[in-house]
């Protein structure tokens, strides 16, 4: 059982890009929330909302990445 490094690194990469997105999708939510007499409050609240669905997107992806390096080699 042999594992496939290039794979194996594209995984890596997506889940290091969601790492950041797990911090700032909920600091834009917050954001938002605090300045709710701000008139761009719906923009902000949606793009934060975007950034966190987007960084749960790239983990499984990155984990599904990980995964089938390391087993769809077998077939």
């Amino acid at each position: 059982m042999h594992t496939d490094k290039t794979i194996l690194t594209k995984g890596i990469k997506y889940i290091a890009w969601a790492l950041p997105l797990y911090f700032i999708g909920p600091s834009v939510v917050y954001n938002a929330f605090i300045n709710k007499q701000n008139t761009w409050h719906y923009l902000v609240l949606g793009i934060g909302i975007i950034i966190s669905f987007f960084a749960i997107f790239l983990t499984f992806k990155g984990l599904k990445t990980i995964l089938n390096s390391m087993f769809h080699g077998n077939r």
